[in-house]
């Protein structure tokens, strides 16, 4: 008989492409994962593992292996999600990922909830960037996971994922107290043009946003910092280093020195909860999504109202 366990660590291995990354990912020592490997090679009676360069790669026999426990843990979760859906509650462990605005505007809320309302549900929480959150749930490191894109920018979900929308987030342009632009009751990005930005990190979805919007509207970015953090980003503007796209999900008070102006054609950012679609049935998935959307009626994002 094949042991799960170490099929899982054979999946994790083709879906990470090394030794250290599947052990992360499964959260063990690479010298467990070494371990579980050397088992499923006697058990097999083939070399599922060849040594390639400082690393490894699978073998013929190992690729093989690796498509058959895909389809075979699938299998199980899907036995697991309607053995949780006849017992008709919410159980076990639930492993959540969110971008920081959302662990920090959703979660706390939605968390509690959780808690209240299912005692025997252990959801865990790790913040993630989307398209992390994204990949953690196609390679089941992840249960559900909270992303995002904007308006004019849509996120590319794959294949065997399902998705619910929970809020529509708002942004606004954060600058100094003391801009020119600072009292208009609104404001368009193309009054910024002769601005320096703080925007986000090159590489992550929304500083790729941020350049395709401002280009899309004539203006061609001057960006003068690189923050991740928007409390990091509020901290430069209220020093007068720039102004910055500023979304109201877990944004919180705005520092002094510094003015948030709504744009007169509204910028959102659309917020989703992802899971795979095998699970779909979990009672589990379905509360932290009620949770979550409770949460987004809380704290006003969809509306637009007060400084969320």
């Amino acid at each position: 008989m094949l042991n799960l366990d170490r099929l899982r660590t054979l999946s994790a291995i083709a879906r990470h492409g090394s030794v250290s990354a599947a052990a992360d990912g499964l959260h063990v020592t690479t010298s467990a994962v070494s371990q579980q490997i050397a088992k499923l090679e006697r058990e097999t009676g083939q070399q599922l593992l060849a040594r390639n360069g400082r690393g490894v790669r699978l073998t013929d026999a190992g690729r093989l292996l690796a498509d058959h426990a895909g389809r075979i843990l699938s299998q199980v979760e899907l036995a697991q999600a309607d053995l949780e859906a006849h017992r008709g509650q919410a159980v076990g462990e639930l492993r959540l990922g969110a971008f920081p605005t959302a662990a920090r505007g959703l979660f706390p809320a939605a968390l509690v909830s959780l808690r209240a309302e299912h005692p025997q549900l252990r959801p865990r929480l790790t913040e993630l960037e989307p398209d992390e959150s994204v990949r953690g749930v196609v390679r089941g490191d992840l249960d559900l996971a909270v992303v995002l894109d904007w308006y004019n920018r849509p996120l590319s979900v794959p294949d065997g994922l399902a998705k619910a929308p929970l809020l529509d987030d708002p942004a606004d342009v954060a600058m100094p107290s003391d801009h020119p632009l600072a009292g208009r009751r609104s404001v368009e990005l193309e009054d910024f043009a002769d601005d320096e930005w703080i925007s986000w990190p090159q590489g992550e979805f929304c500083h790729d946003w941020l350049m395709f919007t401002l280009r899309g509207r004539g203006v061609e970015p001057r960006i003068a910092h690189l923050a991740e953090e928007h409390h990091t980003q509020l901290a430069l503007i209220a020093a007068g280093l720039g102004v910055a796209v500023a979304p109201r999900l877990g944004r919180g008070p705005v520092p002094a020195g510094v003015s948030v102006v709504p744009v007169r054609h509204t910028m959102r950012r659309h917020v989703y909860a992802i899971w795979r679609a095998d699970a779909d049935r979990r009672p589990s998935i379905r509360a932290a999504v009620r949770a979550l959307r409770a949460a987004g009626e809380g704290v006003g994002a969809g509306t637009g109202d007060g400084d969320s």
